[in-house]
């Protein structure tokens, strides 16, 4: 049951991403405690931005946005999930479970103190943050996703999904920043990738972002399904603002909107916009996401 953390100065001198570390604990009865980087940028007073980002990234991720929302007076979390970024990284991938990633969540966002929360979903982060809005929702004011869902695996992920997992687990180097690159435009500059493999100096490090492409409910009886089926009649009752940003060009989360269009009553009315970018839309459009969030907000 050992766990990781990944050496201070593998994050030096990361391209534009300024931003202090803050960290917190939570406790594992199984690992013990479990220490969690996060972001924590704008006015402490300001209405809370919850940014939570997926799989294989970290709050890097979110570095262009976050201007954005500290300029307009927000306060923005963003944490690095277990095992990615700076937060500590059990070393073993039976220690990554759906449910265990959520717990982590709740515990660090319930000693963060912070009500009426916005929460940012894209890939993991949608799946984890609505699952965390489904289980507290009155901590919750409203929430915008981009390429993500929650999968019951009642219904096909589709090939493009396959195909990514079936890489995730065949790739021998399973290189982070080939990876963002891979799902984007292609141009990532070699500073902007290096600061996506920052958090992974060995293979041994890479144990959750390894797992991650397994944990999504691809059956019906996969062992989050009906956790994500409550969460669902949770989200069928919501009637908070939903603000909708998914991309053009993402061929894994294509369509994933529709769902939430259909079935949660507060994204009727709202200003949904379509973002220009592939799936890790924090890169290409996320400035533009972030602020169509802002006029949301202030409406």
């Amino acid at each position: 049951m050992a766990v990781l953390r990944t050496p201070d100065a593998r994050f030096e001198n990361l391209q534009d991403f300024p931003f202090q570390p803050q960290y917190g604990e939570i406790t594992d009865p199984d690992l013990g405690r479990l220490r969690i980087h996060y972001l924590d940028e704008g006015p402490r007073d300001g209405r809370v931005v919850l940014c939570l980002h997926g799989e294989p990234t970290w709050s890097y991720l979110y570095r262009k946005m976050i201007p954005v929302f500290t300029s307009a007076g927000l306060r923005v979390l963003a944490p690095d999930l277990v095992g990615f970024g700076r937060s500590d990284k059990p070393a073993s991938r039976a220690d990554y479970t759906y449910k265990k990633h959520v717990q982590w969540m709740a515990q660090w966002l319930a000693a963060m103190r912070v009500e009426q929360v916005t929460l940012l979903g894209q890939d993991w982060g949608g799946l984890i943050g609505l699952r965390l809005l489904a289980e507290n929702p009155t901590q919750f004011a409203g929430f915008s996703l981009s390429n993500t869902g929650l999968p019951t695996g009642d219904q096909s992920m589709g090939a493009a999904f396959e195909r990514w997992k079936a890489f995730s687990q065949s790739d021998p180097e399973f290189d982070t920043g080939f990876i963002v690159n891979l799902f984007g435009h292609g141009n990532l500059s070699e500073a902007v990738a290096n600061a996506y493999r920052a958090p992974f100096p060995g293979d041994s490090y890479k144990a959750g972002a390894r797992q991650f492409p397994l944990l999504v409910p691809v059956r019906p009886d996969d062992p989050a399904s009906e956790d994500n089926r409550r969460a669902w009649k949770q989200l069928m009752l919501w009637h908070k603002p939903v603000l909708l940003c998914y991309s053009d060009s993402d061929p894994i989360t294509q369509g994933a909107d529709q769902p939430f269009l259909k079935l949660v009553p507060g994204t009727q009315g709202q200003p949904h916009c379509t973002l220009k970018g592939h799936h890790f839309i924090q890169e290409e459009d996320g400035a533009r996401w972030a602020q169509a969030v802002v006029d949301w907000m202030a409406a």
